[in-house]
């Protein structure tokens, strides 16, 4: 197979100024460059540009991937979305080969999560079914949750770097986020990209609480509109009139979030546990997956015995237009009409031997014989079949 690499990145904030799309089309003649977004495929060469560098000065978001299993995921936030103290909790400085990362410029985190297989041995077949470039659309609203204070990416990065053994059995686990048992689609595409292990997620879960339900409720929006200053609101509404909606909308959000958490009776956080606490863990759901699949498996082959024995006793029931058909196809004369028909007599023998039908089965098989016993090559497939005898 030859080499394939996809590059997608989508401005959020703002768009791409006309100079900043020139400056793009400068390294790429045949990508697709509007004023939110940069795609390019790769048979053979390399972007021009270094994707970091290029989340720095234009983008909020870029998907990869190769067809040799590598991918990776860089989501741009405002420094002030996340504290440095959290964000250490879960990540490594920027490296490549780091599973989760993040590195920091004067305004914006960027975060990495990546799976590098430089040697092609990793399952690459997500990235070449129908839904394959549809990546960024299914991770993209990652970037949004974080936004709003999910830390369940963050966790699920430190996950993956578990899963790829960056991380040794004294490793403390980084403050549990709930909601972990019920990910968000985009939670579940970055587990399927990142191919993080379902064991050890189940695992990481068993300490993870429900998700509260959001307090969004039209009492609870009035009173804390009646608590903001005009001074506040003003603000807001500025940034609205200067085409900034999206940073307004991000820092309404918080402000109202941050009012709700103030009010909120405090929660005693889960304890953290050792990575080596979590693989005892992992043992069971493994045991308990291989269950449910074993039962899945079982339930599977009795719906399919099940529809079998149905369409046998159907085809039971028709049996006279199917010895009918098979007549038809064998006057036909061909090697291909031969093996049809022997194909719909197999199904109408375990039809009739299932409906305890065997000497009608037999008359058949004779009349058959009757009328196409000289065909020579449709004998010979009757006796490898088993269904008549070799004259002696």
């Amino acid at each position: 197979m030859s080499e394939y690499q996809y590059y997608e990145f989508a401005a959020i904030d703002r768009p791409l100024t006309p100079q900043q799309q020139a400056e793009l089309r400068s390294r790429s003649t045949r990508a697709t460059i509007t004023a939110s977004s940069f795609i390019n495929e790769y048979h053979w060469g390399d972007l021009k540009g270094d994707p970091l560098d290029w989340m720095r000065r234009y983008f909020d978001a870029h998907v990869y991937y190769a067809n040799w299993g590598s991918c990776c995921l860089l989501l741009r936030l405002p420094r002030a979305t996340l504290e440095k103290a959290v964000l250490d909790a879960f990540v490594l400085p920027a490296e490549r080969g780091s599973a989760f990362s993040a590195s920091a410029t004067d305004e914006h985190w960027i975060l990495d999560w990546s799976e590098w297989d430089e040697e092609g041995t990793g399952d690459c077949e997500r990235f070449w079914d129908e839904e394959s470039q549809r990546w960024m659309a299914r991770l993209l609203p990652l970037r949004d949750e974080l936004l709003r204070g999910d830390t369940r990416p963050l966790y699920l990065g430190w996950l993956a770097r578990l899963c790829k053994g960056e991380l040794d059995d004294a490793a403390m686990e980084p403050p549990v986020p709930p909601g972990l048992q019920a990910l968000s689609g985009a939670q579940q595409a970055l587990v399927e990209y990142l191919l993080i292990d379902p064991d050890w997620l189940e695992a990481a879960a068993e300490a993870s609480e429900p998700l509260s339900a959001s307090d969004g409720t039209a009492p609870a929006l009035d009173a804390w509109l009646d608590a903001q200053t005009p001074e506040t609101l003003r603000a807001a509404l500025r940034l609205l009139l200067e085409g900034r909606g999206a940073q307004a909308e991000r820092e309404v959000r918080r402000r109202f979030l941050d009012w709700q958490r103030e009010r909120q009776p405090a929660v005693a956080a889960p304890p953290r546990r050792r990575v080596a606490d979590i693989a005892v863990l992992r043992q069971g759901a493994a045991q308990r997956r291989l269950e449910r699949e074993r039962q899945a498996r079982e339930a599977e082959e009795a719906r399919l015995r099940a529809e079998r024995q149905r369409s046998l006793e159907r085809l039971a029931n028709e049996a006279d237009a199917a010895w009918a058909g098979i007549d038809r196809t064998l006057q036909r004369g061909s090697g291909a009409a031969y093996d049809q028909a022997l194909q719909s007599l197999r199904a109408l023998a375990e039809a009739l031997a299932q409906a305890g039908r065997e000497r009608e089965l037999r008359s058949g098989l004779a009349r058959l014989q009757q009328s196409h016993g000289r065909r020579g090559a449709w004998v010979k497939r009757l006796i490898a079949a088993g269904l008549v005898e070799r004259e002696s």
